[in-house]
Parts: C-alpha cells; structure tokens; sequence
C-alpha cells in the first residue's frame, strides 16, 4: 500500500510538472507557435498568436495577443492586438462555450466565406474594433466600433447568431456608400427578425434617429425615422438612389420625416427638403395605406430638364385611392397649381382642378415622340375637369415648323388627355387663346381656337386670327381612328395672298393681299408623312381683281 501510495504520489507530481511547464510553456512565443502549429495541421483553420497570458489575479480569464484566425485559402476573419477570454466551471461540460470573449483593437470581417468562429459565449465585447462585410448583401464597413452581443451563439452565415440583444457603437461607418459617424445601435435578433429600438448616427453632416424592424424575408417595418439637416451627394441617378425602396420584398413606413435635407445626384437635386410620411407600405412594385399621408415642400427640386421651385405637396392615402390635395410650384417663370385623386382599380387620374400662369415655356426638342409614346401602366386615363390658362408663353424651336404663342389664354371642361395610355383629347371642351402668334415665321395677332372632342372625332368649332389688314378664320374636324383623317375649310379676308406658302401650300402668282378659300382634307396619322396624304382647293382673289383656282392632290399642285 506504501509503494501505491508512493506511485501515486509520484503521478501526481508528474503530472503536476507536466502541467506546470506546459502552463509556463503556453505563455512564450514558443509554446504559441507550437499550440499554433498543431491547430493548423489538426483543422481547416488558420490561427496563429504571439503570446498567452494569465494572472493569478484574474484566475479565470486567458489573454492572447497578436491573433490571427480564418479558414484556409481564405481571408482572415478575425484580426486582434488582444482577445481576452473569461472562463467558468461550464468549460468542464462544454469547453468550448466560454463565459466572455472580448475583441480589442483588430479587424473582423463578416461574409458568406469568412470562417465561423468556433467559440459560444454568455457575452461577445468589442472595444475599438473594425468590421467589415464587403461581400454581404449590405456593404458595411465600420471603425471604432465598441459594443456587445448577449449571448453570442454564431452560426453558418450568421455571424451574430439567431437570438441575441445588440448593442454596438461605431466612430465612423459606410452602408452601402453612404458613411456617418457616432453611430449608435441597440436592438435584438430573434430567429432571422431584428428589432432595432434605437438608431442613432451623423450623416452627411445631420443627423439620424429612429426604429426599426427587418423580419426574416428581407422586408422592412419603419416605426420611426428621422433625418435633420442632411447634405448628401452621390454619382446615382434618382431612380438608382430610391431603388433600395423597391427592391426589398416591403417596406412598412409608420413615420418619417426629413428636415432642411439637400441632395444632390447624378442629373437631380433637391433643396431645403422638408417631407412628413405617415402609415404607407410599399411593396410589389406598389402601395398599400389606410390611413396615410405625404407632404413635402422645397425650395427647389431639378431632375434633367425638370425644374421646379418652391414646390409644395399634400396627398392622402387610402386603400383604393391617392388623393392629391394640394400641388404648387412655381415652374418655367411661371405658377402650376392642380389637385384630384388617382385611383386603384383602374389607374385612372383625375384632376379636379390645374391652373398654369405666366409660364414661359420651350417645347422639348423630342416634344412629339413624347406625345406619341405610351404613359407609364399606372395611369391608364387622365381627366383634368377644369383647366385654366392666363399669359402663358409657349415656344417651339423645331427648325422644320417653328411656332411661339405669347400671353396664352384657356379653359378647358372635362379633358380626357389621356386614354388607354395613350396622349390626345378624348373627351371635352377647349377655348384657347393670344395676344399674338408665329407659325413658321408668319405672324399672326390674336389667334383663338375652340375644340369640342367626344368618343369620334374633335371638332374645331372656330378657328380665328388677324393677319396682316384681314382675318382668318376656320372650322375642321380630326377622326378618333388611328387614320386621324383631318377636315378643314379656311377663309381669310384682306389677307397677305401667300400666308399659306409658309404653311405648305406652294407660292401663289399674286401679290399683296387678298381673300381666300381653302377646303382640305389630309390624315394626320402617327408616323405617317402628312403631305402625300392632303387633298384639296384654294381659291384667291387679289385686291386687283384676279382670281386663282387650285386643286392639290396626294400633296402636289400640277403646273404650280
């Protein structure tokens, strides 16, 4: 029995010793490098660490300095000066669940590739640590970040884990290309959903504060945000930089609201933007609301040619219908005011009222090929139930008909504009007119036209103008079909005998002036040239007496 005692004895010193100068070993670079070496040859990992060390003072607490870990062939996850690992008597049944694992002053880099840490805790904490995800749906790239995941139990793919609360702070982050500073988050992960219930940061030199939740399919439930003062550039276009809004499968907005915000991209910018949005989800493309709303004013919004000034809207949402209570701005030098409501189920707009003042307006270049292309799917028909014009100036540059319209004047009743997205007047009444008119570089002085339009054709029901000592005046009518086969009949007294010529009809053998006749007909179809389609006769009488008779056909006179 005293020699198995002894032996006993004797293990135990053994053993002993072996732990000691194992426990002395460890906490060399030496005994590093060989801990390190075997891990790499054991596993698929990469780990390296210059030193451990543990104190008696802190007996249950491992610091490793200089570590290096990640997976083969790959980019290191983790980067660290220090990681300080707390153990507890669990260590006995699960070794490698650990108590706390702190990460000070390295870099940890979050993808679909990074290596998974092979370790759980009651608690994760960074202090001055960088994160990176460059290769994750969201590019994130933050410094100086402090914080804590309670508890940390990481998964493949996700990093932070299925259920745990958040808490991290960062001195500086860039989502997605934007960056801030003093970012502040707190919030929880459960099973796929995180709940942030406080977000805080300076961005683009304001400020941000809200709530938010995005569930386990992407989509997105805003509770409340906040943007104060921003001044944001970037090189997107405008339907790049709101692209993010319809590319998750929903967003749920219960309140946002935006404060003296500019903006500033590619073709576009917006100034002294204030915005209040209240209970609207976008998805599918679409919106749902109940009871929502949007108002926004500026100082001034530019996108391409579009500029307006001083815009101001309010619109109401609901399940069936969004109502625009108010739009004014002031536009082209001018004042364009409207208000109606779109709806739902058959895309279809209706505006109560539009009223355009003192507008001094240039056709675009592409002003027809605009007019014949299809609107967008979402606004099937357009009715505008009361138009208003007063001294608006409408210019068009085209060299091949050039016209300008000066101190414009109109009222319009129940205007269809817009039919199976289509451009034209469908439907209503129309009076419009000038003090004073070119068409091809001949002038003319208070123009005025009237247009009656149904489900067949739109009928001018007078047609005026002074020219030169006389007057011209008309009536015609323009076909629905696709044809638009075109009627007018055109008289003009004491007239210049050649006003027509500068409007396609060839040059009369007669001077001065004159009275005249013309009955025509011709098709106005897209896409189709008009003159080989334009029959008719003119007659001409001088003020010296001679009488000229043509007939056109298909767009030529012969003999003229």
């Amino acid at each position: 029995m005293k020699f198995l005692g002894k032996l006993i004895a004797t293990l135990v010193a053994i053993v002993l010793v072996v732990l000691i100068a194992a426990y002395i070993l460890l906490q060399t670079r030496w005994g590093a490098g060989q801990v390190s070496g075997w891990i790499n040859e054991q596993s698929d990992y990469d780990f390296s660490f210059d030193v451990m060390e543990h104190r008696w003072a802190s007996p249950m607490h491992l610091t490793f300095s200089n570590v290096t870990f990640g997976r083969k062939g790959q980019p290191a996850t983790l980067v660290a000066q220090g990681v300080d690992i707390g153990l507890s008597s669990r260590q006995f049944s699960e070794p490698l669940h650990v108590d706390t694992i702190l990460l000070k002053k390295g870099t940890l880099n979050l993808s679909p590739d990074s290596a998974p840490l092979p370790f759980q805790a009651d608690m994760l904490q960074l202090s001055d640590m960088a994160l990176n995800s460059p290769d994750a749906g969201w590019n994130l790239r933050a410094q100086r970040v402090n914080g804590g995941v309670t508890p940390w139990q990481p998964e493949r793919g996700k990093v932070l884990g299925s259920t745990a609360d958040i808490q991290f702070s960062a001195g500086s982050m860039s989502l997605n290309g934007v960056p801030a500073s003093n970012v502040l988050l707190q919030g929880a992960i459960n099973q796929g959903q995180v709940t942030l219930s406080t977000i805080g940061a300076d961005i683009a030199r304001g400020s941000l504060t809200g709530t938010a939740n995005r569930n386990a399919d992407g989509s997105w439930h805003i509770g409340s945000l906040r943007l104060n003062d921003i001044r944001l550039q970037t090189d997107k276009s405008i339907s790049d930089f709101l692209s993010p809004l319809t590319t998750v499968p929903s967003l749920e907005v219960d309140s946002l609201e935006i404060t003296d915000a500019r903006l500033e991209g590619k073709g576009w910018a917006v100034t002294d933007l204030d915005l209040s949005l209240r209970n609207l989800t976008l998805a599918n493309g679409g919106w749902q609301s109940d009871d929502g709303r949007l108002s926004l004013n500026a100082s001034e919004f530019i996108n391409g040619t579009l500029h307006l000034n001083d815009p101001i809207v309010n619109i109401d949402f609901t399940q069936q219908a969004a109502v625009l209570r108010q739009f004014t701005s002031r536009w082209e030098r001018g004042m364009v005011r409207a208000s109606g409501q779109w709806l739902r189920n058959d895309n279809q707009l209706t505006l109560d009222e539009v009223v355009l003042a003192g507008l001094e307006y240039t056709l675009p270049a592409d002003w027809k090929k605009r007019w014949l292309a299809p609107v967008p799917e979402w606004l099937n028909k357009v009715t505008i139930k009361k138009l208003s014009a007063n001294r608006n100036l409408i210019i068009d540059i085209d060299p091949t008909f050039p016209f300008q319209l000066t101190a414009l004047d109109g009222v319009g009743n129940n205007l269809e504009v817009v039919r199976d997205r289509q451009w034209g007047l469908w439907d209503g009444n129309i009076s419009l007119n000038a003090a004073a008119a070119t068409f091809n570089r001949v002038d003319i002085r208070r123009p005025s036209i009237a247009l009656t339009a149904n489900a067949n054709q739109i009928s001018v029901t007078e047609l005026s103008a002074f020219a030169g000592k006389g007057m011209l005046e008309a009536t015609g009518a323009v076909s629905q079909s696709p044809q638009r086969n075109t009627a007018i009949k055109l008289r003009g007294r004491s007239v210049p005998i050649n006003t027509l010529h500068q409007w396609g009809w060839p040059n009369l053998p007669l001077e001065g002036e004159g009275n005249l006749q013309l009955s025509v007909t011709g098709s106005l179809a897209a896409q189709t040239p008009l003159k080989p389609t334009v029959n008719g006769t003119l007659q001409a009488t001088s003020t010296d007496g001679k009488q000229l008779q043509q007939t056109m056909q298909k767009g030529e006179i012969p003999g003229a």
